[in-house]
């Protein structure tokens, strides 16, 4: 809530999630079939780039970052009424499997941060 005086206060939400690719052929098809989709806002240019792109990219990531809508990214906090999303960024990167925890160990979950 704002009252128009710069005295909203903003948080960051970072959520690291790593998934396994059971088939990038797959994913890309479902990338692809997206990007060709005559409802994609893309010239054809920009379109015939992101085939590319998903095509060279092996790892699946620039798929996977096709597939996912930024509704999905802030449906994370759509049923908490005390806040309001203002603006959401993804990023899709390879990774060795595992999260990479800083203070290595579980989060408590009277924390914040805990997962349900």
């Amino acid at each position: 809530m704002s009252d128009g005086t710069d005295t909203g206060r903003y948080l960051r939400l970072t959520v690291d999630l790593v998934v396994e690719v059971l088939d990038v052929d797959a994913l890309q098809a479902a990338a692809l079939a997206e990007i060709r989709d005559p409802q994609a806002e893309l010239d054809d240019a920009e379109r015939q780039e992101q085939i590319e792109l998903v095509n060279s990219d092996e790892t699946g990531a620039a798929a996977l970052q096709w597939l996912i809508e930024p509704d999905h990214v802030l449906g994370l906090v759509e049923h908490v009424a005390e806040v309001e999303p203002r603006e959401a960024m993804l990023g899709v990167e390879p990774s060795e499997g595992v999260l990479e925890d800083e203070d290595d160990h579980e989060h408590d979950h009277n924390e914040p941060g805990h997962i349900h």
